[in-house]
């Protein structure tokens, strides 16, 4: 925090309307206080093992968290009391410690459904198996433990009620969309597109199930393959698969035409944004992926970019008539997409429109506000 940009807008949101808000998070991505204030928020922080990988990697991690939020968590009910614990996953094991407050103090439950793990760790380690099992209890549990589910789209939805068991009435979708009077178009910067005449935007994390490779794949395909050296792409954003990521955009020589920009936030990600004229979302089709919402899907509605994506049911239920659709997991078929948008300015215009509109009169910041706090006035019992 401030950096997990659906969380601070709803601790930023319930000051608003009254509320008192501390947040228990994580150091990192620039800010290492371990107690702040910030726009009236007060935010407890704790250290992290470096990213994990592999299952005992995750286990390591997900423990020292689990530590850290149970010592920090009896600090807040010591300094400031609560009534209502939101509890934000991954990992599934913060129901733990929501928990031990509920039957402590009689604290109220509201369970962010940020994640689907068991769909996440299938999708990383190709199995099921023991660890699967453990992790769809886990997920169960939070659900059962919250007298209230917050879920990023439909299909978190259909979980918490078909697989969690929690009644239709108290699960409530509220969307992870960008607030527009915060994000917005700007002014582009011309050195950022380093001559090119179309640049192609990523934003967002650098992990194995987001699919990032691909995006160098189409580079190629494009630069290599097909002679378009009048197209180039920006990689904003990082995490555990960057340096591989470098590592390959480097042996395939594309290093003129694939320039990653690492972590930007507030004006300096707008101005990145800003200079491109196409959003790419490159994760493949999956089980999980089909699941999932993609924040930097919104974010190039926002901006009024045109999306290319792979076929998947939310990033269709997200971006609508505002995106191209790639049906197969295939570079070459990501690129002819990439490549009509970029020679035919009249539809990156519509398909840009389009997806601002969409964002605008449907899907921003402020239409999920009411939601949040009916959740809240629900789990209250208002």
């Amino acid at each position: 925090m401030p950096f997990d940009r659906r969380v601070w807008y709803e601790a930023t949101t319930l000051k608003k309307a009254g509320y008192e808000v501390a947040v228990i998070c994580p150091v990192g991505k620039g800010y290492f206080e371990t107690y702040e204030v910030l726009e009236g928020i007060h935010i407890y922080r704790h250290p992290l093992p470096p990213e994990a990988r592999g299952a005992l990697g995750y286990l390591r991690e997900y423990l020292v968290a689990l530590f850290w939020e149970f010592r920090l968590a009896r600090r807040v009910m010591r300094e400031r009391d609560f009534d209502v614990v939101q509890i934000c996953n991954p990992p599934d094991l913060l129901f733990l410690v929501a928990g031990w407050h509920k039957l402590l103090s009689g604290a109220r439950v509201i369970f962010d459904h940020h994640d689907v793990n068991p769909e996440l760790y299938e999708e990383k380690f190709k199995k099921r198996g023991f660890l699967y099992r453990l992790l769809l209890l886990c997920e169960r549990l939070s659900i059962r433990t919250a007298d209230v589910v917050i879920s990023t789209n439909d299909s978190y939805r259909n979980v918490a009620i078909k697989r969690g068991g929690k009644a239709p009435d108290d699960v409530f979708v509220v969307r992870s969309a960008p607030d527009l009077s915060k994000f917005h178009l700007i002014a582009g910067d011309e050195t950022l597109r380093r001559g090119r005449r179309c640049v192609v935007g990523y934003v967002g994390v650098m992990a194995e199930q987001d699919g990032v490779d691909t995006v160098i794949q189409v580079a190629r395909e494009l630069v290599q393959v097909r002679g378009r050296t009048d197209i180039g792409f920006m990689l904003i954003g990082g995490g555990s698969e960057l340096d591989s990521l470098v590592r390959l955009r480097n042996e395939l020589g594309l290093e003129d035409y694939v320039e990653f920009a690492g972590f930007r936030s507030g004006d300096d990600l707008l101005r990145h944004l800003s200079s491109c004229d196409i959003g790419i979302s490159p994760d493949p089709i999956s089980r999980y992926n089909d699941m999932c919402t993609m924040n930097k899907t919104l974010e190039y509605m926002a901006l009024g970019l045109p999306v290319v994506q792979f076929n998947l049911t939310e990033g269709r239920a997200s971006a609508a008539e505002a995106s191209l659709y790639v049906a197969r997991n295939d570079p070459r078929d990501m690129a002819d997409s990439i490549e009509l948008l970029a020679d035919d300015a009249s539809l990156r215009a519509q398909l840009g429109s389009s997806g601002h509109e969409r964002i605008k009169s449907q899907l921003s910041w402020e239409h999920q506000v009411p939601v949040l706090l009916d959740a809240y006035k629900r789990a209250l019992g208002e």
